[in-house]
This record gives structure tokens, C-alpha cells and sequence, in this order.
């Protein structure tokens, strides 16, 4: 089977052996010319313009393989932004590449519906020692074994040097070289999909990274200067040339899902993409893939978003999602880590306040803030309600990239929090309603860090190591320079190398035993959990006992205009001293730990603390 997206954009290969056609939205200059072939024998080309600003030229001797730039009047010579490949990073010239060339055989593959995710952050470039596709094609089964049903790979569009988180792409086209080719990409995807695992990629639409975008040297209209965000001037979304440059971006969606066969998107910051318009860009995305690929296939699209707008995630009369499949749950992130580890600085200040409550909040409706003020922003008011969604409209984690590289160090929970509650609290979340997320190397409580590493030109760098360093300045532990030095430099190849995954660690204690228990948990799921889910239905609330005991009760699968369902019952103890008398949740015990009849009382639970226990009562009509 053979796999292409087709777009205005970019070098597209002609049928028939007829040649290349290469088109550019250049409207800021009048003349441009195409330089096709190595720079040092490259033949420069005229490509006629129209009223508009595309700059096109068909060449029927050009070739896939073929290398290529464009030619500003100044001489300048820039890459094509929607580069398909461009193994001579950002600076360099791009590559024709024939889409056909790849045989695919996932031809039977229709996706997974979302209720079995179970959702895996990868960086390919940490995740193994080799840090390329291929490496981590390798890899699958073992992520399989384990109950990871969806791998969700860091954004790969084109990126300065050969480190790099990937939210500093310029070229959003093209998989960053340093991984591989486009078709080393596609092989994964497709091993991926032969073994029942998703792929989804996470994408970048509210800004370009620093280095290597050339689009303001031939089309400003890409941008709006009088709105200003921490990356400079906004991508311009909703002002005038605005359809040519929301074309851009929703051509890019359709291009990864259709040209590489991902079964969905991670959609960065969409709080921090600036659109007036009528609809929304990430709305248009979304109604775009849902009408065209979504209707094959399942396609699930996935929100990072401060603002906690439910209204994004809400679902039809089908139960089917209007707009957005789900949203990274940062608000049970944030009450996990203040609780497990004592920490209230920075954002973590709006969690300080009864943090275990606002844990069993976040379990039974998915955020905490649904629209009450913020410290952290000054009494703003954050979140919207969400009683309407259902929990599976929530992916749920315990770290994420974020979380670990945005501390100095790079620190895992695991290295900072403490053992017995973050047992429970994984518990808590593996056998929720909600998506859970592991990110790499959490399955088996990793010792490596995750920094914040990349790898910028000489100027930039400097600055880039500066700033971060300076950043941690407002905290106590960093006021002095001294202890600030000791801060990784982003730009230095030792602090990548020390953020690699150590496979050898799974088969090392105490990982192994971290690791057995992970795979307890997401066994769990998949037998007793996951098959109560596929309705798309659940609901769920809490209370809170004593001192630190919480108690969700979720409501799971009711047929629609069926008040009969399966519950499933959750106690648990973060509290510092032994909890007794507490009422026995009705049903068959699931999974439980340092959870034991009380003594003193019948039907009642003695709670150590970190305790665990879960049991689900099943409706007569299950």
C-alpha cells in the first residue's frame, strides 16, 4: 500500500515520470529562483509568481533523491519550509521525496478505539542508546509486553543541531534527520501498528523555534507583529494572507496522519496560539481530520492547555468527541508532586493547600481548577466545569517531559518523592477511568534524568545556557552563582547523553520489582477495566476522611437511557499515621495493598500508610 498527502506546499512529485513540481508562498518578494541540485553544482532556476505570492515551477528532469534550495533576491538561500527531508539540518538543503517509495502493510489497520489507550511519551532520541527510528522499532515489543497500547513520540519537525527536546522546530514537515530518514519513521509507525500499538506525534503550532526560520525573510504576512509572544511576533492565524498560513498548519496535521499513518496528535500549548477567528484553528484542525482520515479510521487528537477549557472536549449525542478527544491532566500531576514530595514552589503554590483532596478531586472529575481563582495567577479565575465529560477526556500522569526536564536537574519523581504514596498514587491513576501516561523509563523508576538539552549555534547558545541558569535564580537553593554553574549546560552533549535511557536497569534491582508492578497494574486494566470503558461513559465523585484518606467511587459504562452500571470503588491512604474503621467499599476486591480488615471493627479497613484498595460491584445488567 501506497501513502501520500497532497498539499500546495513544498516539492510534490509528478506522476507519469513527469518530474517535480516546487511551490513556495513567498509573497514578500517578487523574484525567486529554485537551485536545484548540490550547492556546489546547484543550476539556478526562475519560478514565475503569481498575484498572490506563489513562486511554482515544475521540473521534469528533477528526481526524488534530488536536493534543492530557494533563492532570495539577496542571494540568500533557504531551505523549503514544508520540507519532506532535510538530512543537512536546518541550514541545509532539502530533499525531494517520492511518498510512494514506501510499501506499507498496515493496510487492515483501523486504529484502537481511545478507552484502550494507555499512552507511552518517548523521545527517540533518549530512548535508546542509538537514538534513532530504527533503534526504537526494535524496542516495541517490549513497550507491547508491557500493556502500552499508544507510543506518543516528542515533535520530530526539523530542529537546529542534533539534540533537542523538538519544540524548537522550524521545519514541520520534515522528520529531524538525526533520527533517521522519513521512510526509518514509517517503518516504526508500521511495526508499531503490526504488534496493536498507536502512534501519535506531538505537534507545535504556537510558535517556531529561534534558529532556522527564514519564513520572515520572504513572507512576513506568516506573522503578526503587533502581537507578541515569549517566542516573538504570533503566528498570524486570524489576520490578513491568514487562510494561506492556517492552510499551513492544518495541511501539516493531515500530512502526519495520511503520509505517515499516525493515528493521532498531541497538540502543544494550544493556550499559547493566538486566533480571534470565528473558529478556532485547533477547532478547524479537528473538524478537518475528523471528516477526512477520521472517517476510515480511528484518529484521536489530544490537547495540551492551561486554560482547562472542557468545552473543547466535549462529546456529541454519539458520545463521540466534537472537537478534541482528551487533554493532558497537569492538575493531577501537580497535587501527586506536592504531596509525594513537599514542594509548593512555582506552580505547585496553587496545589499547597490540601493537596491528597484536590488528588481525589482530580480522580472523580478529571481537573481541579474548573474556574476558581488561581494564586499562582493572581486570582484569575482558571479551568471550566466538567461534569459533563467523560474521565477518558482526561490523560493522566505522574511526570511527562515537562515536569522532569523543567526542574534543574532534570529530577524524576522517583528520585524526589516518596516511595510508599507514589505506589499508591500510581494505583490510583493505572486502574482510574481516566488515560493513563507513563513517560519513558517511568515503568521502571528510571535513575537517569531528563534535562533540558539542545544544540544551537554559537550566539544562541550562550544566551540559552544563561537564561536558564538565571531562570532558577529566584529560587532559594539557586541565589548564589556558585550553585548555579552546577546546572547542566543545555547546549553540552554530556547533558543529553545523561538524559538516555539505561536498558540494562529493568533487569537491576530495585527497577525490576517497580517494573513487575507496573505490569501488575496495566494487566489489571486490561482484564477488569478496560472492557467496562468502551461505552465512553463514566462518571465518578470523592470524599475525603480523616486525615488523609480519600474514597472515589466511578460510575462505568451504563448503556445511554440505563441507569444500571458497574462501579468500581477506590480507597486510599496518604495520611502519616495508620488509618482504622474505615468502611469496607462494596464489591470484589481488585487489587489492594497494606490494606487489611480491621480488627475492631467488622467490614471495616485498617490503612497503613500508602495503602491501596479496589474493588469493583458489578451492576445485574453487566
Amino acid at each position: 500500500m501506497k501513502s501520500t498527502h497532497v498539499m500546495p506546499f513544498g516539492a510534490t512529485v509528478l506522476d507519469n515520470d513527469q518530474g517535480v513540481r516546487f511551490s513556495l508562498w513567498a509573497p514578500g518578494v517578487e523574484q525567486l529562483m529554485l537551485a536545484l541540485g548540490a550547492d556546489d553544482a546547484a543550476r539556478t532556476l526562475p519560478m514565475p509568481r503569481d498575484i498572490d505570492g506563489w513562486h511554482r515551477l515544475d521540473v521534469p528532469e528533477a528526481r526524488p533523491g534530488d536536493d534543492y534550495r530557494f533563492v532570495l533576491p539577496d542571494g540568500l538561500r533557504v531551505p523549503d519550509p514544508a520540507s519532506r527531508y532535510n538530512p543537512a539540518d536546518v541550514h541545509g538543503a532539502s530533499r525531494v521525496v517520492d511518498p510512494h517509495a514506501f510499501a506499507w502493510t498496515d493496510g487492515a489497520w483501523r486504529g484502537r478505539p481511545w478507552h484502550e489507550a494507555v499512552v507511552y511519551e518517548m523521545h527517540v532520541g533518549a530512548f535508546t542508546p542509538e537514538g534513532t527510528f530504527a533503534a526504537a522499532q526494535r524496542r516495541l515489543p517490549e513497550l507491547a509486553e508491557l500493556g502500552i497500547t499508544a507510543v506518543e513520540l516528542m515533535p520530530l519537525a526539523d530542529f537546529p543541531g542534533h539534540r533537542g527536546w523538538g519544540y524548537d522546530g522550524v521545519l514541520l514537515y520534515a522528520p529531524d534527520s538525526s533520527y533517521g530518514t522519513p521512510d526509518e519513521l514509517k517503518s516504526l509507525i508500521d511495526a508499531a501498528h503490526a504488534i496493536g500499538i498507536m502512534m501519535f506525534i506531538d505537534v507545535v503550532y504556537n510558535h517556531f523555534g529561534p534558529e532556522g526560520n527564514y519564513l520572515h525573510a520572504y513572507c512576513p504576512q506568516f506573522f503578526n507583529p503587533n502581537v507578541h509572544t515569549p517566542w516573538g511576533a504570533a503566528i498570524n492565524y486570524d489576520g490578513p494572507y491568514s487562510r494561506t498560513v492556517r492552510d499551513f498548519a492544518i495541511h501539516n496535521a493531515l500530512y502526519w496522519i495520511e503520509e505517515f499513518h499516525f493515528d493521532g496528535l498531541r497538540m502543544d500549548a494550544i493556550h499559547a496560539i493566538r486566533d480571534e477567528s470565528e473558529t478556532h484553528l485547533i477547532t478547524e484542525i479537528c473538524q478537518t481530520l475528523r471528516a477526512g482520515p477520521g472517517a476510515e479510521r480511528a484518529i484521536h487528537l489530544v490537547l495540551e492547555n492551561e486554560h482547562n477549557q472542557a468545552s473543547l472536549l466535549e462529546r456529541n449525542i454519539d458520545d463521540a468527541p466534537r472537537i478534541a478527544t482528551a487533554q493532558w491532566n497537569d492538575d493531577i500531576h501537580h497535587a501527586v508532586h506536592v504531596f509525594s514530595s513537599g514542594e509548593t514552589d512555582g506552580y505547585y503554590i496553587d496545589f499547597a493547600e490540601a493537596p491528597v483532596q484536590k488528588f481525589a478531586v482530580a480522580l472523580a472529575e478529571g481537573f481541579i481548577f474548573q474556574g476558581q481563582p488561581s494564586v499562582l495567577r493572581d486570582g484569575e479565575p482558571r479551568g471550566e466545569p466538567t461534569s459533563q465529560l467523560p474521565l477518558g477526556a482526561f490523560v493522566s500522569f505522574l511526570q511527562t517531559h515537562d515536569q522532569i526536564g523543567n526542574r534543574a536537574f532534570g529530577d524524576r519523581i522517583h528520585a524526589i518523592g516518596d516511595p510508599v504514596l507514589l505506589r499508591a498514587a500510581y494505583a490510583c491513576v493505572m486502574l482510574s477511568p481516566h488515560v493513563p501516561m507513563l513517560f519513558m523509563g517511568e515503568e521502571y523508576a528510571a535513575s537517569t534524568p531528563f534535562q533540558y538539552f539542545c544544540e544551537f549555534g554559537p550566539e544562541l547558545a550562550d544566551a540559552v545556557s544563561k537564561g536558564r541558569r538565571a531562570e532558577f535564580g529566584r529560587f532559594a537553593i539557586f541565589a548564589d552563582e556558585a550553585a548555579r554553574s552546577r546546572i547542566p549546560d543545555p547546549n553540552a552533549a554530556s547533558t543529553f547523553e545523561a538524559s538516555k535511557l539505561r536498558w540494562d536497569e529493568r533487569q537491576q534491582a530495585p527497577h525490576d520489582a517497580w517494573l513487575a508492578q507496573m505490569r501488575e497494574l496495566l494487566d489489571l486494566r486490561r482484564r477488569l477495566i478496560t472492557p467496562r470503558l468502551a461505552s465512553g461513559r463514566s462518571s465518578g465523585r470523592y470524599e475525603v476522611v480523616g486525615d488523609g484518606t480519600i474514597r472515589v467511587t466511578w460510575s462505568l459504562g451504563a448503556a445511554r437511557g440505563q441507569l444500571a452500571h458497574d462501579q468500581l470503588h477506590l480507597v486510599a491512604h496518604f495520611g502519616a499515621d495508620t488509618a482504622t474503621g474505615i468502611e469496607l467499599p462494596p464489591g470484589e476486591r481488585i487489587h489492594s495493598f497494606r490494606a487489611d480488615a480491621d480488627a475492631d471493627a467488622a467490614n471495616t479497613l485498617r490503612l497503613e500508610r500508602g495503602a491501596f484498595y479496589l474493588s469493583m460491584l458489578e451492576s445485574e445488567l453487566a
